[in-house]
């Protein structure tokens, strides 16, 4: 087999996957869908997501993607659930089962217990007379025409047609829901969204002993060496009753130097930055970042509501925190 002929198979697979997502529009058109989103819209609990084999796989991406956007969601496999994981499934829960054929052997088994609960029943199958879509309170067809496997065998085509209908009830979940970044984020921590999203000044600005302080009075000198002590590349300025009055940065001090300025017997106050930039507690640290960023600067010192100083923070803050 030469290689065009490789890349033949290759684009057959995307084409006939394609056609098969293509079709699921006049499908999403049908107010079966429309049934669906409302079920799980009022649903109290959780939606227990089930398939077997190639499905199950499917399933559980579903409802990892239902859980993270606003739709509380578990999977369950149908095989465990007859020896026990069925206790899983309460009254006030959705089921939502996956199978291509509609008559998968260990979901039709679990059936008539789904039904004493009085749970309301969503499936995805290929075939809307099967057993487990006359079942369902409402039955989403995603038949394909063909499978991508030349053998017509592998699931392939049907997997991808059932994926992107999932992917299609949980965006259309998330938006009814008003579901935000900010709500993805908390559900993400540690992901770079919910790191940008989450994370605030004070979980990241060094206080107490930690911040770099002299008083206006102090010589250049022993500014600098506060600066070297506390490593932030600056040192704030801070007046008699604890209020910021500027800073002193390495750009400063290249400015001092450029000035031909005495570093020994020029006090701090002469060459510091009076009304600096400055952050809050409570601020988001990518608001930090945002203002470093268009000022050019790396290093911010923290102040409260009476600009008394509380803490500072840098860009290599940022940067070990993911914010970056």
């Amino acid at each position: 087999m030469n290689d065009r002929k490789l890349q033949e198979l290759a684009l057959a697979v995307i084409d006939t996957e394609a056609r098969a997502i293509t079709r699921l529009a006049v499908e999403i058109e049908q107010p079966v869908f429309i049934q669906a989103c409302r079920i799980m819209l009022a649903c109290k609990g959780r939606v227990v997501v089930t398939g077997m084999g190639k499905s199950g796989h499917i399933a559980g991406k579903i409802a990892a993607t239902l859980a993270s956007t606003g739709t509380p969601a578990f999977f369950v496999h149908p095989g465990e659930a007859s020896h026990g994981d069925l206790g899983m499934i309460t009254p006030a829960d959705v089921v939502l089962a996956l199978s291509n054929s509609g008559e998968t052997g260990e979901i039709i088994t679990i059936l008539p217990l789904i039904k004493r609960q009085n749970v309301p029943l969503i499936t995805l199958t290929g075939n809307p007379a099967s057993t487990l879509a006359l079942a369902a309170t409402a039955n989403i067809n995603v038949r394909v025409d063909k499978e991508a496997c030349p053998l017509g065998l592998a699931p392939t085509a049907s997997t991808t047609a059932a994926l992107a209908m999932g992917d299609a009830l949980a965006i259309a979940l998330l938006e009814s829901r008003g579901f935000t970044e900010e709500d993805f984020a908390r559900s993400h921590p540690g992901g770079a969204l919910g790191r940008r999203l989450l994370l605030l000044i004070d979980d990241l600005m060094h206080s107490g002993d930690a911040v770099p302080s002299v008083k206006p009075s102090t010589p250049l000198s022993d500014a600098l060496l506060e600066m070297s002590r506390k490593g932030l590349g600056m040192t704030a300025v801070v007046d008699s009753s604890g209020k910021l009055a500027g800073v002193f940065t390495d750009g400063d001090l290249r400015r001092s130097i450029d000035q031909k300025i005495d570093l020994h017997t020029a006090l701090v106050s002469e060459v510091m930055t009076a009304g600096c930039k400055t952050v809050h507690p409570g601020m988001l640290a990518a608001e930090a970042l945002q203002i470093m960023d268009s000022t050019k600067i790396n290093a911010l010192p923290v102040v409260n509501e009476n600009n008394e100083l509380v803490g500072a923070l840098n860009m290599h803050d940022l940067l070990r925190a993911g914010v970056v």
